[in-house]
């Protein structure tokens, strides 16, 4: 007997706003037991410019959370702490790696309640950290937007987090529509199937679009030395000066090391439907498809980077998640179906989409990380010997290996967006559309004016009209005569 199709609203979950919270979420705590609480959050950019925040933590009394009511509230409470933590840890010239009773006994609670790990997650700054400026007007449209919280203070800051805050509510529609895809794949009807795809590709580009319009607002300098330190967990952080971690101390014992990725858009749990959805899989970074069909032990996939990341996802979202994974049938459905163009077209549109945000992603990496990194490995290796960088952070500790850049959360940043990009066209049907979305960048201008050749280490090269284009970690690169 097949397993019932998810009820997207047992999970929180609407098909007016997704995963984002179902109403706006609060902008204040309404107890005034939590006082101390908001006067720091809603003071947090002055806090970190004096460097006072710190020693205003550690002078707070340790508050319950018996206060804490409704869902909405225990929201805020995640808000409101996880921006604390984050601006207590990286606010001063090092990390601090002793986090105090004050914030670690109510941050405790309130993430066993939401069921997320105490660290700044994808929901904590963009799910449950916004607000419409005008209620009646639709959430997925960006200049109706607007942050309840920020560590800089700065309009680029906001606009990083509204990108995804608009992308979150675009996206919601496909939650429903996808479920009657699959429920129509049950029955047999293949024209309910190929008109849901086509729409889902039609909502992949318009969320294209949205991601693209990241340049608008938030500058890759601003972004790179100012806002993405603050969003570093403590995993994989040693060069940031956090070698084993946080020190969690709760009041009750020995504190012990704990460590966590920061906040990652692979946390998502949109963007994990859609590959979902459509059948794709994702591999540790660097097992290839080969890899994973001879290894004895069985499938790897479901111990990726990306698998992972659902531990930070709310719980009821992860739960969602996981039931999706149970009833998804579409590609197998598309597969045995492969006589019928139009649905098969249809699925392949979708990859194509899918990869084509994922090659967006990868270019705003190059462009926001990747080359200001170069800018400041250039500034470190000016510094006269002997002498050390004002601050330490995750902006100042970039590697002299580009490749081994890591993301907030953690991981590798250029193997693992490249491999995941690539992964996403392997399902697709027509032996055209996998040659197209598995070999490069899914770039058919580029393909065909230049001779692309993507290298087994990520490098890519490009023989074209001016010459060759060399771009070891980006989709660009410098022209070389």
């Amino acid at each position: 007997m097949l397993p019932p199709i998810p009820s997207p609203t047992d999970y929180g979950i609407s098909s007016d706003h997704g995963f984002l919270s179902p109403e706006p979420p609060l902008e204040l705590l309404p107890d005034p037991y939590y006082a101390k609480w908001e006067a720091i959050v809603q003071n947090l950019q002055p806090l970190i410019l004096s460097k006072r925040l710190r020693s205003l933590v550690d002078r707070l009394p340790v508050l319950s959370t018996s206060h804490l009511h409704t869902d909405a509230e225990w929201r805020r409470a995640y808000v409101v702490l996880v921006f604390v933590l984050h601006g207590y840890v990286w606010s001063g010239d090092r990390p601090a790696e002793k986090i105090p009773p004050q914030l670690t006994v109510p941050l405790f609670e309130v993430c066993e309640h939401l069921e997320v790990p105490p660290v700044a997650t994808y929901a904590g700054v963009c799910l449950w950290n916004y607000k419409p400026i005008f209620p009646d007007e639709p959430a997925n449209d960006l200049d109706n937007l607007a942050c309840l919280h920020t560590f800089t203070g700065s309009l680029d800051e906001q606009w990083f987090y509204l990108v995804s805050v608009a992308i979150e509510a675009r996206g919601a529609p496909s939650i429903p529509l996808m479920l009657r895809a699959i429920a129509a794949a049950r029955i047999g009807d293949s024209r309910v199937v190929t008109d849901c795809l086509e729409r889902l590709a039609e909502m992949l580009d318009e969320i294209g679009g949205l991601l693209q319009r990241m340049y608008d607002s938030c500058d890759p300098y601003i972004f790179y030395h100012r806002i993405r330190p603050y969003l570093a967990g403590s995993k994989n952080m040693a060069d940031a000066g956090l070698p084993k971690g946080l020190l969690y101390d709760d009041g009750r014992g020995v504190p012990e090391y704990r460590q966590y990725g920061g906040g990652s858009n692979a946390q998502s749990s949109l963007i994990q439907f859609f590959d979902i959805i459509l059948g794709v899989e994702h591999r540790p970074t660097g097992v290839s498809r080969n890899d994973q069909a001879t290894n004895d032990d069985g499938p790897k996939s479901r111990h990726g980077f990306i698998h992972e990341m659902r531990a930070y996802m709310p719980g009821p979202h992860r739960r969602f998640l996981e039931h999706i994974d149970s009833v998804a049938n579409l590609r197998e459905y598309v597969e045995a179906r492969r006589t019928d163009p139009a649905l098969r077209l249809a699925y392949d549109a979708c990859l194509a989409m899918l990869r084509a945000l994922r090659d967006k992603h990868i270019q705003m990496v190059s462009r926001y990380i990747i080359v200001p990194s170069r800018g400041a490995r250039r500034a470190s290796q000016s510094i006269s010997p002997g002498r050390r960088p004002s601050a330490t952070n995750l902006a100042t500790a970039a590697p002299p290996d580009s490749k081994k850049l890591r993301g907030t959360g953690g991981t590798a940043l250029i193997p693992f967006l490249k491999q995941a990009r690539d992964e996403t066209g392997e399902p697709a049907i027509d032996a055209w559309a996998r040659r197209l979305l598995s070999n490069g960048p899914a770039d058919a201008i580029s393909a065909a004016l230049s001779k692309v050749g993507e290298q087994p280490d990520g490098h890519l090269e490009v023989v074209g009209l001016c010459g060759t284009w060399t771009a070891d970690d980006s989709e660009g690169g410098i022209c070389h005569w």
